[in-house]
């Protein structure tokens, strides 16, 4: 099955409706302080339903979509939400808020908060009592817009109906601020110092001077391990109950698709669906297919309205083949996530040498047989090379007979030692085509990409939740620090974040070991502490260090 049937008759139809826009309602909270919101609703006698979000990007700042953007850009565009001109005369009224202390709310500022969450639930109970509003109020948006969802949902308003988390983070600690215990500085940092300007350099700051004071990087640098400060600002998932449809990106492999698969693998939800795309951030939020998906939703659960999405098997997944940097890949519906007829398929890393000077050399191969000797190869944790400016060491299949698709989560199991106190494993897999260059995806900003994806630890957080954990994704407890002895080895169960690619016949999949960023990081990069300086790490392979990528392999029909 590749693609849903005809609904487009069986969604809310587009009337005539006046637009009526209501800036910077007072809307009151239980602690007796407010925020500022905006609603925008459809002139009509009968009560709509109300889509709500609630973040800091300001309310009141247009956004003009870029090239490529299905809606066209108006003055009631907004970053990361839905746009009025779109859903109003569909019969839906929308509410966008000020986060506290943020946009023209007033109070402490204090991003992705349990206070947040809180926060939400009193816009959902208010606006759902208006005059005009139906009492069902669902949730819709992008990254910040979509992770606040994975929190309110938790605490379960009366008046949520149903969720849509477009590409949201949902493990604070885990999806975002630590890969594998790893900071991830390079989005954090240049996140943070964008809102705190865009609030103080700006407009804003003629009505709101004191906004987005938060210390955010100190706090998130200060808790490094994961404790209840992180376990505030992440999703609970068996308190999630309500209907939830589930929305990844495979090129969001360094901040939201952790928590859009984790999402719909864990929460308690009885109707819940997971769909994954390709493209840019916002491209296919705004894409006419996109926004029918959204609408089928939220017409099923809104206003009762059968739009056949129920019917329909309940994963959908858009499969990537390859190199389709600005188009979008044809989807296939189903049952299950992960895919229950996957091949787990162990390629073990077969040590060919040490580290080669020559900028288009390969350490090693990824072969499916295991290996009887251990053998190792070693790297300076400092400086890169060529083929892996990354450094550390690359293993590539043989030439692919077939294509090949890889669909699911991944782990990197691999034995590592150091002459330091810790060590960084970064590991990168890749696309190489017969010219053995890199064949390019969209990246998050829509710009061509290198790399499929990717996977962190420190290995002083090799620690397993055994409860947590499953054979195809390991779970980190991150609650202590296991030092390294020097030049004793230990076995690291990486992480690697679920994706979907067809190696086609004639390509080889490559696999990067490093000891920091590698390629296709761009924006999203890490911080590498000081035990790396002057450190060599190890690799070892073969005998009774099993050192494996287990890939998960899907069966041609």
């Amino acid at each position: 099955m590749s693609t849903a049937p005809d609904y487009a008759q069986k969604v809310s139809q587009p009337k005539d409706y006046k637009l009526i826009i209501e800036k910077d309602v007072k809307i009151p909270l239980r602690d007796g302080g407010f925020l500022y919101g905006d609603i925008y609703r459809p002139d009509c006698d009968e009560k709509v339903p109300v889509i709500m979000n609630i973040g800091p990007y300001q309310k009141d700042k247009v956004w003009t979509p870029p090239e490529g953007v299905e809606e066209a850009a108006n003055p009631y565009m907004n970053w990361e939400t839905a746009n009025p001109l779109w859903w109003c005369p569909r019969g839906y009224g929308l509410l966008r808020v000020d986060t506290r202390g943020s946009g023209k709310s007033p109070g402490k500022s204090e991003p992705s908060s349990m206070q947040e969450a809180v926060d939400s639930y009193d816009c959902i109970e208010w606006v759902a009592k208006l005059p005009w509003s139906a009492g069902k109020v669902g949730t819709l948006g992008i990254s910040y817009h979509a992770a606040f969802q994975w929190k309110v949902a938790g605490l379960n308003p009366p008046s949520l109906k149903a969720i849509m988390p477009w590409e949201g983070r949902a493990d604070q600690y885990r999806d975002q601020a630590y890969h594998g215990g790893i900071f991830a500085m390079g989005f954090l940092a240049a996140w943070h110092n964008a809102q705190t300007a865009h609030h103080l350099l700006g407009r804003p700051r003629g009505y709101n001077p004191d906004s987005f004071q938060n210390d955010l990087l100190w706090n998130y640098m200060r808790n490094d391990l994961d404790s209840e400060y992180w376990r505030a600002k992440s999703a609970k998932w068996d308190k999630i109950t309500v209907p939830l449809y589930s929305v990844g990106n495979w090129g969001g492999y360094a901040m939201h698709l952790r928590g859009n698969t984790e999402g719909y693998m864990n929460a308690a939800s009885k109707n819940k669906k997971l769909r994954i795309h390709n493209g840019s951030h916002f491209h296919p939020f705004h894409a006419e297919e996109g926004r029918m998906d959204q609408l089928r939703w939220f017409d099923h659960w809104l206003k009762d309205n059968d739009t056949g999405i129920m019917n329909e098997p309940p994963v959908k997944l858009e499969i990537r083949t390859g190199g389709q940097v600005k188009g979008r890949y044809p989807y296939r519906f189903e049952n299950e996530w992960p895919l229950a007829r996957t091949q787990w398929t162990k390629f073990f890393l077969k040590i060919d040498r040490d580290p080669l000077p020559d900028p288009d050399g390969v350490e090693g191969e990824l072969v499916t047989a295991p290996l009887a000797k251990t053998t190792t190869a070693s790297y300076s944790a400092t400086s890169g090379h060529g083929h892996n400016p990354a450094g550390g060491i690359t293993f590539e299949t043989p030439v692919l007979s077939e294509d090949t698709e890889v669909t699911g989560p991944i782990v990197l199991n691999i034995w590592v030692s150091s002459t330091s106190e810790d060590c960084d494993v970064y590991a990168t897999i890749r696309n190489i085509g017969p010219d053995g260059k890199d064949v390019l995806e969209a990246g998050q900003r829509g710009e061509p990409q290198p790399g499929v994806t990717k996977g962190w630890l420190r290995a002083s957080h090799r620690k397993l939740d055994k409860e947590k954990s499953l054979p195809y994704r390991p779970y980190h407890a991150h609650d202590e620090r296991q030092w390294l002895k020097p030049n004793e080895s230990v076995e690291l169960r990486v992480e690697v974040w679920p994706t979907c690619m067809v190696f086609k016949k004639g390509h080889k999949i490559r696999l990067d070991v490093g000891p920091r960023d590698g390629v296709g990081s761009a924006h999203f990069s890490h911080y590498s502490a000081d035990y790396n300086i002057n450190a060599t790490n190890t690799v070892y392979s073969g005998g009774d260090k099993e050192t494996y990528l287990l890939l998960p392999i899907i069966p041609a029909k």
